[in-house]
């Protein structure tokens, strides 16, 4: 069994009483939690002002008479007035933070009876939001106190209504919380910060498997860490976090690298191999493309999710590994349990907490503070602070925020992007010249200026088609392709006349692109529908 502590205020009234032998004629809470014999206490963690010095050394003293066993850990809280809420909870709060909990190595009680009402429900709402990692426990004395009767005791379970003042720092707190998420990017989309808002409350109140969606490079393996850091922050997890991309995993070697193989089980086999699943144990396992794993395969994580149990590969008895789950997609799974490469009821199992993330082309909004992200990493990781000129800052932007910046690789371009530039700018400032060599490179990357002939069917009959010579009908094409990735027609126009822009030849884009469009019987509305 783990070691035991109780977590505890010194009760300034019910433990105090006579400095003689009739305080045993009085039932004390701290002293008679020390006596029961069902319950051994090996760490009893005082909490108490300065003015109770003494009151404390003598109760102490009574539970190491009583309880030799006991270690009693006093620790000073000062507090101005104990019947402030937000003093309480917020030098409690920073207690919690402060004290070095191990959950892994020792159980915790956290004793409500003792301190003022607020100091109660302060234990409470840190106890419940994991704060404090472990359970409440609440004593009385016996209907009929006799001598040295040490009383009832019970681990019980709140429901007390939330007050203003905490509720703002609870409110404070999930704002932290979903900032961490982030990485402290000051995200804009609002699609996105809805989702993270999401996440943050599925993360600190749910085990239940969580299902990442979203086209490669949008963030779902940093995200998945993320979350595991901070539900370890939250003492909620205690184990590793484990990261497989299952994509890597193919034919016999999935079954063991996974779930792990006694030794002679096949040839090469020549010592036990745990696995990541058992490597997971009491942490996260984050199964990045999850779509790619084995029908086989599938069904052994389904087993292992709801029984926590699985069968290493040559093994005749099963293995136990509590994980929480975390699976990854780029996929449309339920496209792939139609075409029955997907198991339904793994999928059924995963799609209790879903979340579609954007890729970077549909967040645009938020290029610019993770353009800023990425210098910071750059600088962490070479030790070099390279920024932007002015000039140079607007025309990337400008260009990454347009239509024709594809970002088919999500946030990965982006940040090799930065790194380019970074690199290739020793004077630590990245100029206009740099930023179009980048654009040039990334237009390359991206399939330059090549366009889509086909999409003008949608919006021309083959009659108006064959009556377009090669040249406009080419120059058609990328006009509608810049249309159809603009947020508006202003916009399309600053990106196809830029050139023209920049030299004050033209005045008004939206106008001469109107212009045009209508000599193909075309209008920026017909463009612009979904």
């Amino acid at each position: 069994m783990k070691p035991l502590v109780v977590l505890s205020f010194l009760g300034t009234t019910l433990d105090a009483g006579k400095f003689g032998p009739s305080r045993w004629n009085k039932w004390r809470p701290s002293v008679a939690l020390t006596m029961h014999e069902d319950l051994r206490v090996d760490r009893f963690v005082m909490l108490h002002g300065t003015q109770h010095l003494r009151l404390a050394e003598y109760v102490a003293e009574d539970i190491r008479s009583v309880s030799p066993e006991t270690h009693v850990e006093r620790r000073i809280l000062d507090l101005n007035d104990p019947w402030d809420f937000e003093e309480v909870y917020g030098k409690l709060l920073d207690f919690a933070r402060g004290y070095p909990f191990d959950p892994e190595a020792e159980d915790y009680l956290i004793h409500i009876t003792t301190g003022t009402h607020v100091a109660q429900i302060c234990l409470f709402l840190l106890t419940e939001a994991h704060y404090l990692p472990g359970k409440l426990l609440q004593t009385q004395p016996a209907p009929r106190v006799e001598s040295n009767a040490p009383g009832k005791w019970t681990t019980i379970d709140l429901d007390l209504s939330r007050y203003d003042s905490i509720a703002t720092r609870f409110a404070a707190d999930a704002a932290e919380s979903t900032s961490f998420l982030k990485s402290g990017i000051a995200t804009r989309n609002v699609a996105f910060n809805r989702i993270i808002d999401e996440i943050e409350q599925v993360a600190v109140r749910s085990k239940a498997p969580v299902l990442l969606m979203g086209p490669t490079g949008a963030g779902k393996s940093q995200l998945a860490r993320r979350i595991y850091d901070l539900k370890r922050l939250k003492h909620q997890v205690q184990g590793p976090f484990v990261e497989v991309n299952c994509a890597t995993l193919k034919g016999d070697s999935a079954m063991s690298a996974l779930f792990g193989h006694r030794k002679g089980a096949f040839t090469g086999a020549t010592s036990d191999r745990p696995g990541l699943l058992r490597t997971a144990d009491s942490g996260m396992l984050f199964l990045d493309e999850i779509g790619e794993l084995g029908l086989d395969e599938q069904a052994m994580i389904l087993r292992a999710i709801e029984d926590k149990r699985f069968l290493p590969v040559g093994a005749d008895k099963e293995a136990a590994s509590d994980f929480q789950l975390i699976a990854g997609t780029n996929r449309d799974l339920t496209e792939a349990v139609s075409a029955g490469t997907f198991r339904e009821d793994l999928f059924a199992r995963l799609n209790l907490w879903t979340f579609d993330l954007p890729g970077l082309a549909q967040r645009r909004e938020d290029i610019a503070p993770n353009l800023d992200y990425e210098l910071d990493r750059f600088a962490e990781r070479e030790g070099d602070r390279i920024t932007f000129n002015k000039e140079a800052r607007d025309r990337y932007l400008d260009f990454a925020t347009s239509g024709p910046a594809k970002w088919t690789g999500n946030f990965r371009d982006l940040a090799a992007s930065v790194t380019r530039m970074a690199t290739l700018s020793p004077k630590g400032r990245i100029d206009r010249e740099c930023v179009e060599t980048e654009i040039g490179r990334l237009q390359r990357l991206w399939g330059g200026h090549e366009v889509q002939e086909d999409a003008l069917g949608a919006f021309l009959s083959g009659e108006q088609l064959a009556m377009l010579d090669a040249f406009d009908r080419v120059q058609l094409a990328h006009v509608v392709a810049t249309c159809r990735n603009s947020k508006s027609l202003s916009e399309a126009g600053r990106t196809l006349f830029a050139a023209s822009r920049s030299q004050k030849a033209s005045s008004n884009d939206a106008d001469r692109l109107r212009k045009y469009l209508a000599r193909f019987g075309l209008t920026w509305k017909e463009l612009a529908e979904p």
